[in-house]
């Protein structure tokens, strides 16, 4: 004779309260394997992109220390 156990509370797992949200197919793109080649073409020019941001950036804080250089002259003449 087989007996019944009751479900447990502890033991359930969590049911979703009607909260799923299905995944919009048309904002995403299909995945596409890459080649090693493609691979490492991309991670270049993700680094090109970044050592050119980077050269900006320095550019504009050259700048920045130049005026402030020029201010410690003005102060250091008086």
């Amino acid at each position: 004779m087989a007996t019944q156990k009751a479900p447990q509370a502890g033991g359930q797992k969590p049911e979703s309260s009607g909260t799923t949200h299905p995944a919009p197919s048309s904002t995403r793109k299909p995945w596409v394997k890459k080649t090693p080649v493609e691979v490492v073409l991309e991670q270049i020019g993700k680094q090109e992109e970044k050592v050119t941001d980077l050269r900006k950036e320095l550019a504009r804080e050259e700048r920045e220390l130049a005026k402030l250089q020029q201010a410690r002259k003005v102060l250091e003449a008086q």
